[in-house]
């Protein structure tokens, strides 16, 4: 992609956050994340309250790419079957033929994914590595670019199921939805219903746009510099005392994706410090596990966080 094509390129991904931006009203950051999520060739994982627009952001984001969307929500009772899809028998054709489940689409809301078994959350885990479903020895691919938006409530909720480490993992990162602010909410009270603005929703990307975009962000220039700096972070979670599991090396691949991602949606065609800084925390902290010396009131899910902004903040930036 020549430079003037990456421009285009990146004026276009700008058009669709402001697009986004109007439908979803206070949450710059989540959105920003979004999209470096999906031109990172990742999932992203939001954590919050019911009511703050973690649905409406998914329909959004779908309707705003020309892409197709399914929302799955997940119930204690789901199988893995519901999720993937099954093989029936055709007495016509005398053979099995495979039913595509809803996981064969391009962005997938797994609405409160911690409310289901882990057999059944464990269905995801193939499709979100490999872009594929495998059903009696038979491999089908998925739809491209396909992203997993998953939502959960806060684990402190009843009737739910943590996630393990290695669903977390797959996970470009976390981010947390929280209430809006006042003017925000104002501003949500005033203007038109969300359902009515998503209604009216234009494309503004189609799907093989987006994969051109994907291709571009693997062409951002990474020096050598930024890449010791991340592994210097990698490496002390990994020796923290404070962490009894430190950053897996998809982890360190994930956050070199997450920030050639950031560097395109801000028009470059290169890394600085400030694409890496500020994605540590949501691409790092939901992959650590805070061992029981760490003390603090806060919860699990918000010691990581801090423990990880304390690391990063120990690491020197590139200059």
């Amino acid at each position: 992609m020549s430079p003037e094509t990456a421009t285009a390129a990146t004026h276009r991904a700008v058009q669709l956050e402001n697009t986004l931006r109007k439908v979803i009203r206070g949450k710059d950051e989540v959105i920003r994340l979004a999209l470096v999520s999906i031109f990172a060739r990742g999932h992203l994982l939001i954590e919050g309250v019911p009511g703050v627009g973690k649905t409406t952001l998914g329909q959004a984001l779908a309707r705003a790419l020309d892409c197709s969307f399914q929302r799955i929500q997940f119930t204690s009772d789901m199988l893995p079957s519901d999720v993937l899809g099954i093989s029936i028998y055709s007495a016509i054709e005398q053979q099995f033929e495979f039913k595509h489940g809803p996981v064969f689409t391009n962005i997938l809301l797994a609405d409160e994914i911690n409310r289901t078994t882990p057999k059944t959350q464990s269905a995801l885990l193939e499709a979100m590595n490999d872009a594929q479903v495998t059903i009696d020895v038979h491999s089908y691919p998925l739809p491209q670019p396909f992203l997993v938006l998953a939502t959960q409530n806060p684990v402190e909720h009843h009737g739910t199921y943590p996630l393990p480490e290695s669903q977390l993992d797959r996970f470009l990162m976390r981010v947390h939805m929280g209430y809006p602010d006042a003017d925000a909410e104002r501003e949500i009270l005033r203007s038109v219903a969300g359902a009515a603005q998503l209604d009216t929703l234009k494309p503004v990307l189609t799907g093989a746009e987006v994969l051109e975009m994907q291709e571009a962000v693997t062409k951002v220039r990474v020096d050598d510099s930024l890449v010791s700096y991340a592994l210097a972070i990698v490496r002390k979670t990994r020796e923290s005392e404070f962490l009894s599991l430190g950053v897996s090396p998809r982890g360190s691949q994930m956050l070199y994706r997450a920030a050639q991602a950031m560097a395109f949606l801000e028009g470059r065609t290169y890394c600085i410090p400030e694409d890496f800084k500020p994605l540590v925390v949501p691409v790092f902290a939901h992959r650590v596990v805070v061992s029981g010396s760490y003390s603090s009131t806060l919860k699990k899910s918000d010691q990581a966080e801090q423990v990880m902004r304390e690391i990063a903040d120990s690491v020197a930036v590139p200059v």
